[in-house]
């Protein structure tokens, strides 16, 4: 599931182009921002994250105050860099009344120390809270809340650097030691000194970034035409609302919970929408308790183990896990379409899944048309309309461009796609004494829960339990009921388990 987003990460971007040479500032030592501690002036960093989304703020918030190693009592050294200026987790979509589509206890922290002093519930109590919250009965909470919780965490936790973009990472072979340059940016954005750190481990959090179809990208980069990705939703609401026709493609939650809004707000007989699909139908997410073990630890750990070829045959068959429709998302809209019919008529909706768009282009400087065929039908026609939004969903962003000065020490599959093990690191070559940590970055090695926030306390958990050779954070053996494959993943099956035989072996 997405939040299960696959927005559902970090839709902004923490690395970019460097300034030019010529108009670079003078560089500067490592240093935090205001308020912030700086660590000793001759030892380097244990960890530097790079992006500051819910996943890398969930490393951070666990990372703080934890020994740095068994014979180290000294806290865990950890910076995290973010080009933008504050926390911010998809302002687009958060949309009155959307909510989360996983419970308030897959926070940055609990499923990994209820205690935290980073967890949702203090969040609650530090805001007098607590009380309505118990009333309120809402095991689900809206997607602004989670905002606002993760902005309180990021704006109480020290070593944040935000306003930091990084611009390449390299391995030291003398001080055996990651360099990470960056630059810090003005209020502005603008650069404004450059600087350098020196770490012994990295943890990669720079999410996700919006999917445009190839037929819609020149469309959605000219200006004049209102051809926008549903990360920009809210931006452009009125806009939107203003134009005689509008259609949003794209069968997810996104799409649903845009399509709902723009229902709701238009009047009555003049709806003008169309809903378009690639999926063969509007349909549900996978909501059972059993399907939502394939978002546990021991699911993520029997399909690492999976050749890669299973794996990447197996991604596409299971996107209703997380691509699908929250069950009462649907309702609302049916809700709604029948609400306006009461008194005669068919509301001016269209809602059509099993289409593809072959091309688009524009007409008249500011309208669309697009080229649509329907994969069962193999028919075609054409759309006209005034506004398309793209809830097309998001991609991992590229790692290359960022790990550009590692390239050498990479491991990589078939595909070309990096390698990581069973420990969220980079599979490099044993030259590289350091760890390269991936969060949302690793669904074509650890599968669909990669971008669930449900797996965020426990992959940070399992990061620093193998950063730090120790056991910070004491972690379950076994969490789902389902026992998936028939080699068992795990070294310690429990006891009233039955021991399973591979068919290949005589009894």
């Amino acid at each position: 599931m997405t939040d299960r987003p696959a927005p559902d990460d970090r839709p902004a971007p923490v690395t970019g182009h460097p300034a030019p040479a010529h108009d670079r500032p003078t560089p500067t030592t490592d240093r935090p921002a205001t308020g912030r501690t700086t660590p000793e002036p001759d030892r380097p960093h244990d960890l530097v994250g790079i992006g500051i989304g819910p996943f890398n703020l969930s490393l951070a918030a666990l990372a703080h105050n934890i020994p740095a190693a068994p014979d180290d009592p000294r806290p865990l050294a950890a910076t995290f860099y973010e080009q933008r200026p504050a926390f911010h987790w998809h302002p687009g979509l958060l949309l009155d009344g959307a909510s989360l589509q996983v419970p308030f206890l897959a926070d940055l922290v609990t499923l990994a120390d209820p205690a935290s002093p980073w967890s949702f519930l203090n969040y609650l109590r530090t805001r007098d809270r607590l009380f309505p919250f118990y009333f309120a009965e809402r095991f689900h909470i809206q997607r602004a809340e989670y905002d606002a919780y993760c902005r309180w965490v990021s704006e109480q936790l020290p070593g944040l650097h935000f306003g930091h973009q990084v611009d390449a990472v390299r391995w030291n072979t003398e001080r055996a030691l990651f360099e990470v340059d960056f630059t810090q940016l003005d209020p502005d954005g603008e650069a404004e000194a450059l600087g350098r750190a020196y770490t012994r481990h990295i943890a990669l959090g720079i999410g996700t970034e919006p999917f445009v179809p190839e037929p819609l990208r020149p469309l959605a980069e000219a200006e004049s035409v209102p051809v926008l990705h549903s990360a920009d939703y809210l931006r452009h609401r009125e806009q939107l609302l203003a134009a005689d026709h509008i259609t949003v493609i794209g069968s997810g939650q996104s799409g649903a919970e845009i399509f709902l809004d723009l229902l709701r707000a238009r009047p009555e007989g003049a709806e003008n929408i169309h809903w378009l699909a690639r999926t063969q139908a509007f349909a549900p997410m996978e909501y059972s308790k059993l399907g939502l073990e394939h978002f546990t630890p021991d699911y993520s750990r029997y399909f690492h183990a999976l050749p890669e070829t299973a794996r990447d045959e197996l991604v596409p068959r299971q996107w209703q896990l997380h691509k699908g429709i929250d069950a009462d998302t649907i309702a609302a809209i049916h809700d709604e379409l029948y609400r306006r019919t009461l008194h005669g008529g068919w509301p001016h909706a269209t809602l059509t899944p099993g289409v593809h768009v072959r091309t688009a282009g524009r007409l008249a400087n500011t309208r669309v048309e697009l080229h649509l065929e329907h994969t069962q039908q193999g028919t075609r026609t054409r759309l006209t309309t005034d506004a398309v939004i793209l809830a097309t969903g998001y991609r991992e962003r590229p790692l290359d461009a960022i790990l550009g000065g590692l390239d050498p020490y990479l491991s990589r599959d078939a595909s070309h796609r990096p390698r990581i093990d069973d420990q969220y690191r980079l599979v490099l070559d044993r030259a590289v004494t350091g760890h390269v940590y991936v969060q949302n970055a690793e669904r074509h090695t650890h599968g669909v829960g990669a971008p669930d926030l449900g797996l965020a306390a426990w992959r940070s958990a399992t990061i620093l339990n193998n950063l730090t050779g120790t056991t910070p954070y004491p972690l379950p053996e076994r969490t789902a009921f389902t026992t998936f494959g028939l080699t068992p993943q795990s070294s310690k099956i429990p006891a009233q388990a039955p021991e399973l035989i591979p068919l290949t072996q005589s009894v």
